[in-house]
């Protein structure tokens, strides 16, 4: 797969602090690299490197294989991107706003405007001044200037903040329609884990300016941890019991017993009948797993490892 963006051994350091350290990744034609991390992580200066907004301490980023500097402007013609609050004028509407950023981008067709409107269901904002849009709204309007000249290769920083949950279900679609469907490229930051999993091909983590992990996104369900959660009246017997049989159990702050070991989170049925043959019948038990926030906090190091 033809890589469109890559990154190579990426760092930034300001008077002595590290912003960004030794990163690198890439992302191919019709992909979705969903880049997560806490505020203050590093995504968004990593982004502004990549766009040539600032210059790296070391290491080159590359877009459609051509080297990201202030003298190669050739390369932007391909790319769209939006980089925090996405900006407008704010006295001009929705269409005068895109109207003006088609004529910077020297785009003569000015059908382009309409049709990037009904994309991103502007619509009903079109002849609305982009002061008075809602939060949510100037998201679309920021994402729609990025797609006024069909890039190859979409960057965007927190695209979702201030939509409402059908707006980001719109969105999210939209995206994957981009990628899927017509091979463009993106590069997405978010904060939220599971919002960014249910769109993104693959999953990088940063934190503190590390990359420190990156998984296909089919692949998270199988990092999550899974334990066995035991309710009983006579909880320390259970504790015995489940010793007794080899399972490492422990109370936690709940008052349930629990266990991580697989073999008695792959048979829960077997462990409730050991559990009454041994004279401790549960008043509860269930599998349970831990959802992508916390396993991106324990990724992190915010949670403990057994984390749930």
């Amino acid at each position: 797969m033809k890589k469109l963006i890559e990154i190579a051994g990426l760092s930034k350091n300001y008077k002595g602090l590290q912003a960004v350290g030794n990163l690198t990744l890439s992302v191919g034609k019709g992909e979705i690299y969903g880049f997560i991390g806490l505020n203050g992580s590093g995504k968004t200066t990593t982004i502004r490197m990549l766009l040539g907004m600032i210059k790296p301490t070391s290491g080159t980023c590359f877009i459609h294989g051509e080297k990201v500097s202030l003298r190669n402007h050739a390369i932007w013609k391909k790319v769209g991107y939006m980089v925090e609050t996405p900006h407008a004028y704010p006295e001009l509407t929705v269409r005068e706003n895109l109207h003006a950023f088609r004529r910077l981008r020297l785009i003569s067709d000015p059908e382009v405007v309409d049709n990037v409107i009904n994309r991103l269901k502007l619509k009903p904002y079109a002849d609305k001044k982009a002061k008075n849009l809602s939060l949510g709204n100037a998201q679309r309007l920021g994402i729609a200037k990025a797609l006024l000249h069909k890039p190859e290769i979409l960057i965007l920083d927190e695209p979702v903040n201030g939509l409402d949950p059908a707006g980001i279900v719109e969105i999210r679609e939209f995206l994957r329609e981009l990628a899927f469907d017509e091979g463009v490229a993106i590069f997405i930051s978010s904060h939220l884990l599971t919002e960014i999993a249910k769109i993104a091909t693959k999953v990088g983590i940063i934190h503190q300016g590390r990359l420190v992990q990156e998984v296909e996104s089919a692949r998270l369900h199988l990092l999550l941890n899974r334990r066995l959660v035991i309710g009983a009246h006579e909880k320390e017997g259970v504790l015995e019991a489940m010793a007794s049989a080899g399972f490492v159990s422990s109370l936690n702050r709940d008052g349930f017993i629990e266990t991580y070991d697989a073999k008695a989170i792959q048979r829960p049925d077997d462990i409730a009948r050991f559990l009454v043959y041994q004279g401790f019948a549960p008043t509860q038990l269930a599998v349970e797993e831990e959802d992508l926030e916390t396993y991106f906090l324990r990724i992190i190091g915010q949670k403990g490892e057994g984390g749930l």
